[in-house]
């Protein structure tokens, strides 16, 4: 399966493992998945740590260097991604998190989040 995580779960599988609920963990250990982050996560993380934000302490550098050391892929946000954004219900009104239901949308795969909100919008979205 490929896997999307969303900003608040790749800070977490990078710097508080133990906030990760057991299914996280076992999805994201699990060698037959493959893994990846959105360039929206960095943007979001880069933005929030500039405005000092205390849940987003983290240099996005490192973080970007150690998710691709780690096996992640990069998914770069596309003008498809941004257009189908418009599609989604007004569920959710963080841009970032509308972003990354569209990405997962659109490529296929599954996004993880421990937002309730994100899951909300049910397709290609798993609560874990």
């Amino acid at each position: 399966m490929i896997l999307l995580l969303d900003t608040h779960l790749l800070l977490w599988a990078a710097g508080q493992p133990e906030k990760l609920s057991p299914e996280a963990v076992a999805l994201i250990e699990d060698p037959a998945n493959t893994l990846m982050f959105s360039a929206a996560s960095l943007w979001e993380i880069t933005i929030k740590c500039s405005l000092d934000r205390p849940d987003f302490q983290v240099n996005p550098h490192q973080l970007r260097r150690g998710l691709l050391e780690n096996g992640y892929q990069e998914l770069a946000i596309t003008s498809q991604h941004a257009l189908s954004v418009g599609q989604l219900p007004p569920i959710h009104k963080d841009p970032f998190d509308r972003l990354l239901v569209a990405q997962a949308h659109e490529e296929g795969v599954c996004l993880l989040t421990a937002d309730d909100l994100v899951a909300a919008y049910g397709t290609s979205v798993r609560k874990v």
